[in-house]
C-alpha cells in the first residue's frame, strides 16, 4: 500500500513540530499544565528542605566509590531512606511518604544518575537540555526554550556529572582538553564546555532522542510535509539517488535522516558513519561506525573522513553519514560518483544553494587544490537530490524545499524545486501559516525511479503534471 493511502488525511491533521523525541503535545486551545512545571512543583522538595538531600548526597558521595554504588543499589536506596527519615525526624519534620520519596529520588538521582537534570532527562515532552553554568537550566519543550528552576549546587557538581558522563566512554575533559562530545546509554549526544573556554562555568547541553524513532506516517500526520511528498521521497531512496539532508541546528536534520533510512530495503550492507551514534536503523545488515577523539592515552583521532574511507573497503551498498562537516566531503561525493549509489548525509546550510557552497568549500578543505570547477562537477554528479529542512519562527519544522540537482550549465550548478514550502502569513496565536506544494515540474531523474519501479502517478508533481506522462 502507498505512503499516500497509509498517511492521514493532511487536513484532518494536527500540526505539531517534528520534534526527535516524543509524541504532538495536546492542541492549543486547552493545553494542560506543562510536564517541568508539574515535576518541579509536585516532585520538589521545598527549599528549606533542600539542605537535607544536598547533606545526605554529599555525605554518600564522600563515603561510597562509584562502583559501590552501582553494586549495591537496593541497599543503597534502603539506606537513604533510612538517613533521609532520621533527618527528617531531626529538623522536626514529619516524614511523609511524599517527602521521603522525594528526598530519595533526588539523593539517588545525585548519587547514579546524573543530579538535577535526570528528571529532564526522563521527561519525554523535553527535546534538549541546555545547562549553562550550575545556576541555569534550560529545556526545550515543543520547540521553544523554557528556563527551569533546577539548579546544581556549584561548579565542582557540574563536574561532576560530566565526568560520570564521558569516563564510561574513554573521553576526558580537563583545562587542557576543555572540550568533548560525547552521549548517553540511550544514544542522546552530549556536548560539554568548560572553562578557561567557557566563562560562566560548565556547560552541558544534551540532545535527546526518542528510542523509538518517528515514522513517516507520524511526520506526515504532524505537518513536516505532505504524503505526496513522503512518497516521491520514497521512491527516490528506494531508487538509490543520493540525497543531501540540509538545515539548520535543531532544525530535526536527524529526524528526517533516519525517516529516510527507514525506505532503504531490508538486506541491502549499510554503513553508518557518525561523530556520536544517533541513527537507529531496523534493518539487518547494519554496521555502525562512530569516530573517536584523542583518548586519554593520547591516542590519535579516528575522523569521519578515515571513517569514509575505510568504509569503501567494506563493501558497502549504503553509506550513511551522520553529518558531513570538513574534508570527508570531497571523499563522500567520490564514493557516490564511484558506483555507492543510494548514500544519504545531513549538512548545516540555511538553503539547498548554500548547501552546494558548503559542500563546495569543505571539498577544498581536503587540500588537493582542485579547480572550482571539477569540485561544482563532482557535485552535480554526485548528488541527485537535496531535502531542506527547516525550523520555522513558530518553532515548527517542516520540509520547505525538495529541490533536484540537475547538472552543470557553464560554471554553475542548476537546481530546480521539486516541492516548495508557501508561507502565507501569521496565523492570531503567532503560529506560521502556509502550504506545501508541488512545482508541477517533474525531476529529470523521474526515468531512473521508473526502471527500478517507483513509477509515481503524475499528480504528486501538480495538476500541471496531468496528461503529460
Amino acid at each position: 500500500m502507498s505512503l499516500i493511502k497509509r498517511a492521514p488525511a493532511p487536513a484532518h491533521a494536527p500540526s505539531p513540530l517534528v520534534q526527535s523525541s516524543h509524541a504532538p503535545p495536546a492542541p492549543a486551545a486547552a493545553p494542560p499544565p506543562t510536564p517541568i512545571a508539574t515535576a518541579r512543583s509536585e516532585m520538589q522538595l521545598p527549599e528549606n528542605l533542600q539542605h537535607i538531600a544536598q547533606g545526605l548526597s554529599q555525605r554518600l558521595n564522600s563515603t561510597m566509590s562509584g562502583t559501590a554504588r552501582h553494586l549495591y543499589r537496593s541497599q543503597l536506596l534502603a539506606l537513604v531512606d533510612g538517613e533521609a527519615r532520621g533527618a527528617l525526624t531531626e529538623a522536626g519534620v514529619t516524614p511523609t511518604a511524599d517527602l521521603l520519596r522525594m528526598i530519595t529520588r533526588e539523593v539517588m538521582d545525585d548519587l547514579l544518575g546524573l543530579g538535577p537534570i535526570q528528571i529532564l532527562v526522563d521527561d519525554p515532552t523535553v527535546s534538549e537540555i541546555m545547562v549553562n553554568g550550575p545556576e541555569q537550566i534550560w529545556v526545550e519543550r515543543s520547540g521553544k526554550l523554557v528556563e527551569t528552576d533546577s539548579k546544581f549546587r556549584n561548579n565542582d557538581h557540574v563536574m561532576e556529572i560530566i565526568n560520570r558522563i564521558v569516563e564510561p566512554l574513554g573521553r576526558r575533559i580537563d583545562v587542557s582538553s576543555p572540550m568533548v562530545d560525547a552521549r548517553l546509554p540511550d544514544g542522546s549526544r552530549v556536548n560539554a564546555i568548560i572553562p578557561p573556554c567557557s566563562l560562566l562555568g560548565p556547560v552541558i547541553t544534551i540532545r535527546k532522542f526518542s528510542k523509538n524513532p518517528l515514522t513517516v506516517e507520524q511526520l506526515v500526520g504532524f505537518g513536516s510535509f505532505t504524503a505526496e511528498m513522503a512518497e516521491f521521497l520514497r521512491a527516490c531512496v528506494d531508487s538509490k539517488l543520493n540525497i543531501v539532508v540540509s538545515g539548520g541546528t535543531g532544525s530535526g536534520k536527524t529526524t528526517l535522516l533516519n525517516m529516510l533510512s527507514s525506505f532503504i530495503p531490508d538486506g541491502e550492507r549499510i554503513v553508518t558513519i557518525e561523530d556520536a551514534a544517533e541513527l537507529k536503523l531496523n534493518q539487518r545488515h547494519v554496521v555502525p561506525l562512530e569516530s573517536r577523539p584523542r583518548d586519554n592515552e593520547g591516542n590519535e583521532p579516528i575522523l569521519i573522513r578515515d571513517l569514509v574511507i575505510n568504509a569503501l573497503r567494506m563493501r558497502p551498498e549504503r553509506i550513511i553519514i551522520g553529518e558531513c562537516r570538513g574534508k570527508e566531503a570531497l571523499d563522500m561525493l567520490q564514493a557516490m560518483n564511484t558506483g555507492h549509489d543510494g548514500s544519504l548525509t545531513t549538512l548545516h546550510a540555511n538553503t539547498p544553494r548554500d548547501a552546494l557552497s558548503r559542500l563546495e568549500t569543505m571539498s577544498m578543505m581536503a587540500g588537493l587544490d582542485l579547480p572550482v570547477r571539477v569540485i561544482r562537477e563532482q557535485i552535480a554528479s554526485a548528488i541527485d537530490l537535496i531535502v531542506q529542512q527547516t525550523r520555522l519562527r513558530d518553532g515548527k519544522r517542516k520540509v520547505t524545499h525538495i529541490t533536484e540537482v540537475q547538472g552543470m550549465e557553464g560554471d554553475k550548478i542548476v537546481l530546480q524545486d521539486v516541492f516548495l514550502f508557501e508561507e502565507k502569513g501569521v496565523s492570531p496565536e503567532g503560529g506560521v501559516l502556509g502550504a506545501m506544494k508541488p512545482t508541477g515540474t517533474r525531476p529529470k531523474f523521474y526515468e531512473r525511479l521508473v526502471s527500478s519501479g517507483n513509477a509515481l502517478p503524475p499528480h504528486i508533481f501538480g495538476d500541471a503534471m496531468r496528461g503529460r506522462f
